[in-house]
């Protein structure tokens, strides 16, 4: 369902919505999930939001500005990111049409528009740099974060392998649906976990139904520049009081494990979790690791609390 949230529509799904009138259902802990660059509210694996029903949390995940079902910013145009990525090697800053703070809001926004006060946030990849925004920006809405194969965007820290940015940066062969499939098999087998890979014909199918429910490659690129432009996250770490989880796979390709490592420094008291043979994507036996930790960490929280 759609919701009005920091000015634009988002498209959420929320497991208190399967029955508005159950009490319970509305009183539970709440997990805001945030997916990562490109990806929809879909992503998020079946196994990984009913763990965390069955363990007692309401579980709300919504589609990022610019991508899925939530309002496409359009009128912004196309930004051109070779010259970006020249700025940003040049050490200069790209303008983006809008920045990860901006995502942060909307994230925010959701639980404005839901009535909930409070909740764990859980980010993976570019939703783990938009949950250290909003527990940067909102301390006191945030119960825990949880950072996931995210990174804090500091300068230095290893780059995704060269073979993996060849093929982020490229494009399907057409406009066809099998194109575009097979494009993004291309790029989901370059990421994925070594020790745990997808077999292709569910690989398929899972994009499939992505891209049947929404298209918008022209947004990816609007969120990636928002990415590259946020220079100032790393050293405003230190200021998150929440309690900290980091989940990392230590063959992840796009993110390096550095990354995870970095994050997890420079937020106090963070807890970092390396999980090995995962690499940037969410196969079953992984996912399974990373609920070991992150449910009896959102216990913790409760507790605390």
């Amino acid at each position: 369902m759609k919701i009005l949230a920091n000015g634009i529509e988002i498209e959420i799904e929320d497991t208190a919505s399967i029955n508005p009138q159950d009490a319970d259902l509305q009183a539970r802990p709440t997990v805001l999930l945030i997916m990562g660059l490109g990806m929809q509210l879909v992503a998020w694996p079946a196994q990984f939001i009913q763990e965390l029903v069955d363990a007692g949390y309401r579980v709300v995940r919504f589609d990022n500005r610019d991508i899925g079902l939530s309002t496409h910013l359009d009128f912004f145009g196309k930004p051109n990111m070779f010259w970006a990525a020249l700025k940003h090697k040049l050490g200069w800053v790209p303008r983006p049409m809008y920045t990860v703070g901006d995502m942060a809001a909307d994230a925010l926004g959701v639980l404005d528009a839901l009535e909930i006060k409070k909740a764990h946030v859980v980010g993976v990849s570019m939703g783990g740099m938009i949950a250290q925004r909003v527990a940067i920006a909102s301390p006191e809405r945030v119960s825990s974060l949880t950072s996931i194969m995210s990174t804090s965007g500091a300068r230095g820290l290893p780059q995704p392998d060269r073979k993996v940015m060849r093929v982020l940066l490229s494009r399907p062969s057409g406009r066809s649906q099998d194109a575009v499939v097979d494009h993004y098999v291309k790029l989901f087998t370059a990421i994925g976990s070594p020790a745990h890979p997808t077999p292709e014909a569910e690989m398929r199918e899972r994009i499939l139904l992505g891209v049947q429910r929404s298209f918008h490659p022209v947004g990816t690129l609007r969120q990636m520049l928002a990415i590259v432009s946020d220079i100032t996250r790393a050293a405003q770490l230190s200021r998150i009081k929440a309690p900290t989880l980091v989940l990392h796979g230590k063959a992840d390709p796009l993110v390096p494990y550095a990354c995870g490592e970095d994050t997890a420094r420079r937020i106090s008291g963070a807890k970092l979790v390396g999980i090995d043979g995962m690499g940037h994507d969410l196969p079953p036996e992984p996912v399974s690791k990373m609920l070991e930790s992150l449910i009896p960490h959102l216990q913790s929280a409760d507790k605390t609390r």
